[in-house]
C-alpha cells in the first residue's frame, strides 16, 4: 500500500478507513512532528492518548506481535501469548 496523505479520508468505505488510518499512523510516528507535538500537549492529553491507544494494542496484538512490531524486538519468548 502506498502510504499518500493526500488520500486520507473517512467514513466513506471501511477499506478507505483502514488505509487511511494506516497512513495517519505512519504520519504520526514521523520523529519531527512526534517531537513538536509531545512538547505542546498536557500530562492530561498524554495520559488520555496513551490509555486509548494501549487499550487498541491490548485488544488487537498478541504479546508476541506488540514486541516485534511496536517494540521492534526480533523475540521474546515470554511474548508468545495473547495480551490479557
Amino acid at each position: 500500500m502506498k502510504l499518500d496523505p493526500d488520500k486520507i479520508c473517512f467514513g466513506l468505505s471501511e477499506e478507505l478507513d483502514r488505509q487511511s488510518f494506516a497512513t495517519f499512523l505512519w504520519l504520526s510516528g514521523r520523529p519531527e512532528f512526534a517531537e513538536t507535538l509531545s512538547s505542546r500537549v498536557t500530562s492530561e492529553e498524554i495520559d488520555s492518548h496513551i490509555t486509548a491507544f494501549m487499550a487498541l494494542i491490548k485488544k488487537h496484538l498478541t504479546k508476541q506481535e506488540y514486541h516485534r512490531f511496536f517494540l521492534l524486538e526480533e523475540h521474546n519468548p515470554q511474548a508468545d501469548t495473547p495480551q490479557e
